[in-house]
């Protein structure tokens, strides 16, 4: 059990750990270097007294790479020049391999800048080359040398550029996904903002009113002893209370489900109206039909089933026309029938919870969202008109 526990966290270390510069790449370079130390120099005291110093550089920078950077990067530049001195040397196989596994590290190390890279490239070459003139080697070996280690560095840039890129499209997941969640948390939080405002519609409406007509219920026995009266105000009462928890039932199922488009909506509305009042009612729509911002069009569908309520209690059995216009700019909605005997909704007043009351609603409702609304007699017909930006 404590086996497998190991093996699985070595795992996890090892899949954790940069696969080019890390801790792993480094403990095995470690090795190596110390290896060829032991069996590939040659006798010579002069070269094995660089490679020794090299190796030191070599410690140096794995010590001081997290700490001190620039230290680790200077230890490291040197112990790529120091083994391109003897090089050319006969027989030195551990020389090249000191330059190659420190150059290669240089390179590919994430924070160091192109310049750095270059110049020490090039001082390495030079370094080389003098070397190599020194202890006698033939324009051949003069040749490959410099282009192996320009083959190693354009492939050790390429590898560098490709690891950034790579880290650069990480970072930009990663923060698209942070500004996903943003936005779906502010959307969320609007969206409980409308659902709060609009459960506080309902029941503050309804409850006020329910409220008043049962003081002035109060009052009428109390103070006049008229039980006709009283009892004609909790009549009322009740039919707020009623009206109450249907539009509450309506706000919460309206909250269960998505928000159909507005035309279908506005359908459905129209067709609930004509089966339950059996009315002549029209629906027609002009423009060209676009998205809205879900807070308009809920304001929109509110208002025409507060008009359409309003038009059934007072002009029960009239004909009413819902009128839909999309703009560029801006969508209308007209609500008309024809103006009733009575007094209007406008001027009713049945101790709130009516239709002044509802319209008021609306007003503010449909104000939140940037829009307008205009509600009166106009020619002979009583009009109900929103207008919202979209």
């Amino acid at each position: 059990m404590g086996l497998r526990r190991l093996t699985s966290r070595g795992v996890r270390l090892i899949r954790a750990d940069d696969p080019e510069t890390g801790w792993l790449v480094r403990i095995v370079v470690s090795a190596l270097l110390i290896w060829s130390l032991l069996f590939l120099t040659p006798p010579s005291p002069a070269v094995r007294l660089v490679l020794v110093v090299a190796l030191a550089c070599w410690v140096v920078f794995l010590v001081t790479d997290t700490r001190w950077p620039r230290v680790a990067r200077a230890g490291l530049a040197l112990g790529t020049v120091l083994p391109a001195t003897v090089a050319g040397v006969p027989e030195s196989a551990s020389a090249p391999l000191f330059l190659y596994a420190m150059l290669f590290t240089f390179v590919l190390l994430p924070r160091t800048p192109m310049w750095a890279i270059l110049a020490l490239t090039g001082a390495t070459i030079v370094v080389l080359l003098t070397g190599m003139w020194l202890a006698g080697r033939g324009p051949t070996a003069m040749l490959t040398q410099p282009a192996l280690i320009a083959v190693l560095v354009l492939f050790s840039l390429h590898r560098r550029e490709y690891r950034l890129r790579a880290e650069q499209t990480a970072l930009l997941l990663k923060q698209t996904g942070r500004t996903q969640e943003a936005q779906a948390r502010a959307a969320a939080l609007s969206e409980r903002t409308r659902i709060a405002r609009e459960l506080h519609d309902v029941l503050a409406h309804s409850l006020g009113a329910l409220g008043v007509q049962l003081e002035v219920a109060e009052a009428e026995l109390t103070e006049k002893g008229d039980a006709a009266a009283a009892a004609a105000r909790i009549r009322r009462a009740r039919r707020l209370a009623v009206d109450g928890l249907a539009e509450a039932r309506s706000a919460v199922a309206a909250l269960r489900t998505d928000v159909p488009p507005l035309a279908r909506a506005l359908g459905d509305l129209v067709a609930d109206h004509r089966a339950d009042h059996t009315a002549t009612i029209t629906l027609r729509t002009g423009g060209s039909p676009h998205d809205l911002p879900p807070g308009a069009e809920v304001a929109l569908l509110r208002t025409t089933r507060e008009a359409l309520t309003n038009a059934a209690k007072h002009a029960p059995g009239a004909p009413v026309a819902v009128t839909l216009d999309y703009s560029d700019s801006a969508v209308r909605l007209t609500v008309r029938n024809p103006a009733p005997d009575r007094p209007g909704p406008a001027d009713d007043d049945d101790g709130g919870g009516g239709g002044r009351y509802g319209l008021t609603g609306a007003r503010e409702r449909v104000a939140l969202v940037g829009g307008t609304l205009e509600a009166g007699v106009v020619d002979g017909a009583w009009r109900v008109s929103v207008e919202v930006p979209g």
